[in-house]
C-alpha cells in the first residue's frame, strides 16, 4: 500500500466520523487544566496560540471569505483591548461587560473604515488599513488625558466567574480563551455554510460576476469588515486581562498585524483548521528557534513569498477546487459517472 493511498484511507476515515473525532479532541482540551501540571509558561503558550487562532478566524471572514487584504487588524485588536481595560480602571465595569463593550466598539470603528473604503480593493485597500492600524497607535500614544500614553492601562483587574478569579495558573485564561475561541469557530462555519458566506465566497472569487446576479457587493464587504472587527475586538478584550494586567501602545504595532495575516495565508485561507495549524507554526517559532528570532520578521515575509508562489490557498487550505460542500449522494454520482467515463474528479472538499 502507497503512502498515498494510507493518506486517502485516513482522510476518509477521519471525514466519516468527523463529528465523533472533534466531540473528542474538544473535551480533551477542555480536561487539560483538570489532568496536566503545566507550567505557567506551557499556559501561557497554549493560551496565545488559541488567542492567535482566534484572530485568524477574524481576518479570515474578511480576507479568506471575501477576498479582501487587510494589514491593520491589529488597530481592531488595540480598539478592543483599550476599551475593555479603560472601562474596566477608570469607569470600574466587569469584565464581562467591557469585553461584549471592546467587541461593539471595534465593530463600530470597523463600519465607519468600510464605508469610505467600498471602492479599493487590492493593494490600496492593504495601504488605507495600514494607514489606520498607525493612525490607532498614535492615538493611543498622544491621547494621555484617555490612554495613559506610553506609560499604558496598568492595574487591570482579572476577571471573575462565580466568585472564582480567572488566571494563567488556575488555568482560568485558558479555559475562557478556548470557549471563546470555538464560539467563534461555531460562529465562522455557520456564516460560511450559510447565504451571507456563499455570497462573500462569490464576491471573492469574482466581484463582477455577483454585481451581474443582482447582488450588493458594497453591503456585504461591509458586514465582512464590521464581523472580523467584532472578532478581534473580542480577542484584543481578551489580551487586556491576561498581560500581568497593563497593556501599551506598543502590544499592537504593524508586526502584530503582519502575524496575524501570516496565520491567514499560511494555515489556510477560508478555513478554520488552517488558523490554528497557522497560529501553533508561527507563535512557537521564536520558541522552537530562539536563536533565529532576530530573523523572525525575514523568515515569515520568505514564507509567504512561498506560500503564495507554490500553494496559494494555504498548507491546510482546499482540498478541492470546488466552490462548495458536495452532499454525500451528489459524490457518489459523480464517483460513478467519473468510473463509467474515465474522468477526472476530486471530490473531496
Amino acid at each position: 500500500m502507497t503512502s498515498f493511498k494510507l493518506l486517502a484511507i485516513v482522510e476518509r476515515f477521519c471525514y466519516k466520523y468527523r463529528y465523533i473525532l472533534l466531540t473528542a479532541a474538544i473535551l480533551f482540551l477542555y480536561t487539560i487544566p483538570f489532568t496536566f501540571n503545566f507550567s505557567r509558561v506551557m499556559y501561557r503558550n497554549l493560551v496565545m496560540i488559541i488567542l492567535y487562532s482566534m484572530l485568524g478566524m477574524g481576518l479570515n471572514v474578511l480576507t479568506g471569505y471575501t477576498g479582501q487584504v487587510s494589514l491593520g487588524h491589529a488597530g481592531f485588536y488595540a480598539i478592543g483591548a483599550y476599551t475593555a481595560a479603560l472601562l474596566m480602571v477608570d469607569v470600574g465595569l466587569n469584565f464581562w461587560l467591557a469585553l461584549a463593550a471592546g467587541s461593539a466598539m471595534a465593530s463600530v470603528i470597523g463600519l465607519l473604515l468600510a464605508v469610505p473604503t467600498l471602492r479599493l480593493t487590492g493593494t490600496y485597500l492593504s495601504i488605507v488599513t495600514l494607514g489606520f492600524c498607525e493612525v490607532v497607535v498614535m492615538v493611543l500614544k498622544q491621547w494621555e488625558s484617555v490612554t495613559y500614553g506610553n506609560y499604558g492601562v496598568r492595574n487591570i483587574p482579572r476577571p471573575v466567574l462565580f466568585g472564582a478569579q480567572l488566571n494563567l495558573p488556575n488555568g482560568g485564561f485558558y479555559l475562557l480563551i478556548l470557549t471563546m475561541a470555538l464560539l467563534t469557530a461555531l460562529a465562522c462555519h455557520t456564516i460560511r455554510n450559510s447565504n451571507v458566506g456563499r455570497t462573500f465566497v462569490a464576491i471573492r472569487e469574482d466581484e463582477l460576476a455577483a454585481v451581474m446576479m443582482g447582488v450588493q457587493t458594497g453591503r456585504y464587504k461591509i458586514l465582512a469588515f464590521v464581523i472580523s472587527a467584532f472578532i478581534v475586538g473580542a480577542a484584543g478584550g481578551f489580551y487586556s486581562v491576561i498581560n500581568n494586567g497593563y497593556i501599551e501602545p506598543d502590544n499592537f504595532t504593524f508586526d502584530v498585524s503582519i502575524l496575524i495575516l501570516s496565520v491567514v495565508i499560511v494555515g489556510g485561507l477560508g478555513t478554520t483548521r488552517g488558523m490554528i495549524f497557522g497560529a501553533i507554526l508561527l507563535v512557537m517559532f521564536p520558541q522552537w528557534f530562539r536563536f533565529l528570532n532576530q530573523w523572525r520578521f525575514v523568515i515569515y515575509g520568505v514564507l509567504l513569498v512561498a506560500m503564495m508562489r507554490f500553494r496559494p490557498q494555504g498548507a491546510l487550505g482546499w482540498t478541492s477546487t470546488l466552490p462548495y460542500h458536495l452532499s454525500g449522494r451528489t459524490k457518489k454520482l459523480l464517483r460513478e459517472k467519473r468510473q463509467l467515463k474515465g474522468g477526472d474528479y476530486d471530490g473531496a472538499s
